[in-house]
């Protein structure tokens, strides 16, 4: 799709998308990161006043998405949850979402806020430090690693513009090492000094922009 931006790492076709995803079209497979699920719950329960849908909003992106890339494979990496999962208000909402794709492999890197994950309750498959997809090394922290090209999240990268003032999400682009933007709309964020030969793609609402080299 023209909003798309189209790559090739380790030699594998990715695309990334605006929806702030990488999808994998040989494998049918779509990465986010940092989904984050319930933080603005947390918030609103230590007193900070935040409106409610944040997380629905959320998983109505993700399942847009699903629909969206026609992806066999569901990938997130690390930090699905932010908090307790059950009896939290949006996990009906996801149980229902899994019943209606029990087709859909859905795999999660556990995450540092990933404790209270669990495999069964959620319906997922968990790996608990690293997984292995095609020539790519999928890990929540985008540590490098001498054998494989790195895909991660964690960092939350933000990309800024000039002249604009809102910082927009953004996969940085690094030496054998690809780092995705946080998935969930309610995150802080950082803006990475680029090293040389390194890249960043801006999300601006449904659209992927690939920045110029700096």
């Amino acid at each position: 799709m023209p909003d798309d931006v189209v790559l090739h790492l380790a030699g594998e076709e990715v695309i990334l998308l605006g929806e702030r995803a990488l999808r994998i079209p040989r494998l049918r497979a779509v990465l986010i990161a940092d989904l984050h699920l319930g933080k603005a719950d947390i918030f609103r329960r230590a007193g900070i006043a935040l409106p409610v849908g944040g997380t629905a909003a959320d998983l109505k992106r993700l399942q847009q998405l699903v629909e969206r890339s026609d992806c066999e494979q569901l990938w997130i990496l690390g930090d699905v949850l932010h908090g307790p999962l059950h009896r939290a208000p949006w996990y009906s909402h996801w149980l229902a979402w899994r019943e209606q794709r029990p087709g859909l492999a859905v795999h999660v890197v556990r995450g540092n806020h990933d404790r209270a994950l669990s495999a069964a309750a959620l319906q997922v498959q968990v790996h608990e430090e690293q997984a292995a997809l095609g020539p790519f090394l999928l890990r929540h922290e985008p540590e490098p690693d001498a054998q494989a090209h790195v895909i991660g999240g964690h960092l939350h990268p933000l990309a800024a513009l000039p002249g604009l003032p809102r910082r927009l999400p953004a996969f940085w682009l690094r030496e054998r090492v690809t780092v995705l933007p946080a998935f969930s709309q309610f995150t802080a964020g950082v803006v990475p000094v680029l090293a040389a030969g390194e890249r960043m793609v801006a999300c601006v609402d449904t659209a992927a922009v690939l920045l110029p080299a700096r």
